[in-house]
């Protein structure tokens, strides 16, 4: 484009916006990253890397134990990703194809969750999944089983508390993918006769993809680096990261518990980088169109 050419009126508000954008309202969210993350991670990492030598690192890759805590971690954080997607999924589009009363009160139920801790979340599945907890003294009443259940401090405990408390971040950023779509698109393919079927699956569910890879994103993150979950719920094989970290600054090992922590950070990072080059993260967070 030559200077004698004129802008765009869309491209000169772009522009005009740009510029009158003061640079320095962003500077107390720098100084605030900077000294309570980015100084914080530098020490961390400088710890990781011994006198010079990186031989905590090397001990945290070569321990047997850690790797099988990073490679529960993901199993654990994938399961609960699955989880909430197939059950999430179903109530977002219930939410979005609801009247607006119901759609209200189904959110509103969705966000229950956040009106307590998650300390408090857990404890609540704690006296549930007991051996005299309402679980298994409903199953006994019902004559389901002659002797209480062991699901407390197990996987499956596990699974059941992080699910619970990880829904909302998937359910919320579906429910805006879903109430984004143009209705129009919806009934012009019902106006030629696809069914509903048809529709949910070639119309609705790809322009929904931005929220589910979001919701998928958020979870998974999330789940890799969840501690009092785990820690209450689970047994000694659901040992997971964050855990492990909490267990060597216990033992005032604060060189490996820095080692395993990057590594948990770097591993956090790599999978976002691994999103970001098949998903528009921006989009999908609900940034730019």
């Amino acid at each position: 484009m030559s200077l004698a050419e004129p802008l765009a009126p869309a491209r000169l508000g772009a522009l005009r916006a740009r510029a009158a954008t003061p640079a320095w309202l962003a500077l107390p969210l720098i100084a605030f990253l900077g000294v309570f993350y980015l100084a914080p991670v530098a020490m961390m990492l400088a710890r990781a890397a011994g006198e010079g030598d990186w031989a905590p690192l090397f001990a945290a890759i070569e321990n047997q134990v850690a790797q099988r805590v990073f490679l529960g971690t993901l199993e654990i954080a994938f399961v609960c990703t699955l989880a909430t997607l197939v059950i999430g999924y179903p109530l977002a589009l219930f939410a979005a194809l609801a009247p607006p009363w119901l759609a209200r009160l189904a959110i509103a139920a969705v966000l229950a969750p956040f009106w307590s801790s998650i300390l408090i979340r857990s404890y609540a599945w704690m006296v549930l999944l007991g051996r005299e907890g309402l679980v298994n003294g409903a199953l006994g009443g019902l004559g389901l089983i002659e002797a209480p259940i062991r699901m407390l401090n197990t996987t499956f405990a596990v699974y059941v508390g992080m699910i619970h408390i990880m829904l909302p971040f998937m359910i919320l950023p579906i429910y805006a993918a879903l109430k984004g779509i143009d209705g129009r698109l919806v009934q012009a393919a019902e106006n030629l006769g696809a069914s509903t079927a048809s529709v949910l699956r070639h119309v609705i569910l790809p322009l929904s993809l931005p929220g589910v890879a979001a919701g998928a994103l958020v979870v998974f993150v999330l789940s890799i680096g969840f501690y009092v979950t785990p820690a209450l719920l689970g047994g000694p094989r659901d040992m997971m990261v964050s855990m492990l970290i909490a267990q060597e600054v216990d033992l005032y090992n604060w060189d490996l518990a820095s080692a395993y922590a990057g590594g948990l950070l770097v591993l956090t990072l790599l999978i976002v980088a691994v999103a970001s080059r098949f998903v528009d993260l921006g989009k999908a967070m609900g940034g730019r169109k």
